[in-house]
């Protein structure tokens, strides 16, 4: 198995948020460089867990499935592959945000 190559280095990785922990993070965006195009919030695991996952939103349930293809970072480094979802990280725990397209704004999903 080959080492993973992020796209940001840590030296690149700069605050652009509080910390408020760490989440999940699919490889499409910090090793292909896709953007945030699906994010919620569920039940964190544990007091350093954000509860926030982020997905590209091509990801397939192979994929998914697949736990090598998702690191733990935390939410600032997140912040810096994808700066648009600062203004929604105060979202309740429930939240599930889909980018709109061509923007740098979400829309809530509701059931």
């Amino acid at each position: 198995m080959s080492e993973k190559r992020f796209l940001l280095s840590d030296i690149e990785i700069k605050d652009l948020m509080p910390s408020i922990g760490y989440c999940y993070v699919s490889d499409k965006i910090t090793v292909d460089g896709m953007k945030v195009g699906f994010m919620y919030r569920e039940k964190p695991y544990e007091s350093d867990d954000s509860g926030w996952r982020f997905l590209s939103g091509t990801e397939t349930d192979n994929y998914l499935d697949d736990t090598n293809n998702l690191m733990i970072f935390d939410v600032n480094t997140v912040a810096n592959y994808d700066s648009a979802i600062i203004p929604y990280m105060k979202y309740k725990i429930g939240s599930e945000l889909e980018r709109i397209p061509d923007s740098d704004k979400f829309q809530e999903l509701i059931d």
